[in-house]
C-alpha cells in the first residue's frame, strides 16, 4: 500500500501528485487573495508550501523543496508585516519601491542567484547537476518577490512574472506537471495583479494629497 504522500492520479499517462495538485490549487489561491491585499493570503500559502514541499521530495526535486521552506519563513514574516500594516490602515497600504529598494532587489536577485547556482553545482545532497543557474534563479527570484510582497511593493508583482518566465518549462522538465501548468496560470493572474495593486496605489496618492483651494 502506498503512502499518501505518493497517492495521486493519472493525466496523459503521468503521475499527478495529489500533494502538488491541491498545493498548487492553494498557490493560485495565494495569488488571488494577494491581488486583494487580504491577511488570508498568507496563512494559505503556508498551507500550500507544505504541500508542495512534501510533492518536491516526493518528486526528488530538493531545490524546489528547499524553496517551500524559505517560503514558509517568508511567509510568517509577511503575515506579520501585512498584520502591522492593517492595524495601521483599513486598507493595506502598498506603493511602488524607491529607487534604492529596487537596486538592491535587482542586486540581491543577481548576486544570490550565482551564489545558490554554485551550491546547486557542487553540493552533492542537493542532486542539482543540471540547470543549477535555472532552479538558483527561481529560488532567489521567489524569494525576492515574497520578500518584497510582505513589504506591499507594487514590484514583486513584476519579479513573479521574470520567474514564471524561467518557472513554466523548468517545472515540466522536473516531471512537476501541475506546477508547470500552474506557473503559466500565475503569469495571467500576476499581470493582473500588478495592474490592481497600481490602481489601489494610484487611489491612495488621491486621497493623501493635499487639495489645492482656490483663492
Amino acid at each position: 500500500m502506498s503512502s499518501w504522500t505518493q497517492a495521486g492520479i493519472t493525466v496523459l499517462g503521468e503521475k499527478v501528485l495529489w500533494t502538488d495538485l491541491v498545493g498548487n490549487v492553494l498557490s493560485l489561491a495565494t495569488v488571488w487573495l494577494a491581488m486583494r491585499r487580504t491577511l488570508w493570503t498568507w496563512p494559505v500559502q503556508l498551507s500550500g508550501a507544505v504541500l508542495l514541499l512534501v510533492a518536491s521530495v516526493s518528486a526528488h526535486a530538493p531545490g524546489n523543496a528547499l524553496k517551500q521552506v524559505m517560503f514558509l519563513a517568508l511567509a510568517s514574516y509577511g503575515w506579520a508585516r501585512w498584520l502591522r500594516g492593517l492595524r495601521e490602515s483599513r486598507e493595506l497600504p502598498v506603493r511602488p519601491a524607491t529607487g534604492r529598494e529596487r537596486l538592491a532587489l535587482v542586486g540581491t536577485l543577481a548576486v544570490g542567484t550565482v551564489a545558490v547556482a554554485l551550491l546547486f553545482a557542487n553540493i552533492p545532497w542537493l542532486q542539482i547537476s543540471w540547470s543549477p543557474l535555472a532552479n538558483a534563479y527561481i529560488f532567489v527570484g521567489s524569494a525576492v518577490a515574497t520578500y518584497a510582497q510582505s513589504r506591499a511593493l507594487v514590484d514583486f508583482w513584476v519579479i513573479w512574472v521574470l520567474v514564471d518566465l524561467v518557472g513554466v518549462p523548468l517545472a515540466f522538465k522536473s516531471g512537476l506537471y501541475v506546477s508547470g501548468a500552474a506557473y503559466g496560470i500565475f503569469f495571467i493572474l500576476v499581470l493582473a495583479g500588478f495592474r490592481d495593486w497600481l490602481k489601489q496605489y494610484r487611489r491612495q496618492r488621491r486621497h493623501t494629497e493635499p487639495k489645492v483651494v482656490a483663492a
